[in-house]
């Protein structure tokens, strides 16, 4: 498996996976021109593509998607209730519906939606496989549930949003305080020290990757974030662990992993 996270912040999100003769785009935060630019630096023809899988329906994670699919035939995968939201602000695409925590199938790729806590109509995290490799989604969720925890264990790379360092949430100036309310709820984003114990939670010998997107340009770093995550993990025997800073706003190089 080949993953490509093109951006991924509160800009836009947008994840292209490769596996075997499959290619999928994950969410679609960017203008569907940027987005075809990125295809074929990638060598990817959009119309290509297995499938578009959405998270849900926020802006950062849909904004193409309407141009995208008013010029595409390309499958987009979601639940019925992201479905029906997307639908109701008038986005017209090829929709294939699934389930949450039902595992489907998509070229050469076997993927598991689960539900995640966020303030969205009912947003997911996947899980996918291809041959012996494994690599999840986690983004957008306030608290990790016994559900996600046991979907997510034992994958080979993890994708998970490290979106702020509490001290620095709580001492920004910019956001008012209802803002800092929603982002540190149950159904908010995860902070750093959250981000870190997912991780240890699910972290095994078969861990090799994780990729820490979503961040805050106010209220995170990279050096903070990645110190937080690998203090907790050689704490836990996990220094095995490549941790790479993915969170990019979609113009700077896109970081890659191969599992």
């Amino acid at each position: 498996m080949r993953v490509t996270i093109i951006a991924s912040g509160s800009a836009g999100n947008v994840t292209l996976l490769q596996a075997g003769k499959t290619a999928v785009l994950i969410d679609i935060g960017l203008s569907a021109k940027r987005i075809n630019g990125h295809l074929n630096t990638h060598g990817v023809e959009a119309n290509t593509l297995a499938g578009v899988l959405l998270t849900h329906e926020h802006g950062d994670h849909t904004k193409g998607l309407r141009v995208f699919s008013a010029n595409s035939s390309v499958p987009v995968f979601t639940n019925p209730l992201t479905a029906d939201s997307l639908k109701r602000s008038g986005v017209v695409a090829n929709w294939n519906l699934f389930a949450s925590g039902a595992e489907f199938q998509i070229g050469d790729l076997r993927v598991l939606p689960f539900s995640v806590p966020h303030d969205a109509a009912d947003p997911v995290g996947f899980v996918f496989r291809h041959a012996e490799s494994s690599f999840a989604v986690l983004t957008d969720l306030g608290y990790a549930t016994k559900q996600v925890v046991n979907c997510v264990q034992g994958v080979n790379a993890l994708l998970i949003e490290t979106n702020h360092d509490e001290a620095m949430l709580q001492n920004d100036t910019k956001r008012p305080w209802a803002v800092k309310q929603r982002i540190l709820s149950r159904h908010g984003h995860l902070s750093n020290a959250a981000a870190a114990e997912i991780i240890a939670n699910v972290a095994t010998p078969e861990l090799r990757h994780v990729l820490l997107g979503h961040m805050s340009e106010d209220c995170n770093t990279p050096t903070i974030a990645t110190e937080a995550i690998r203090t907790r993990l050689n704490a836990n025997g996990h220094s095995q662990v490549e941790i790479i800073c993915a969170s990019n706003p979609g113009d700077s190089p896109p970081v890659g992993i191969t599992i």
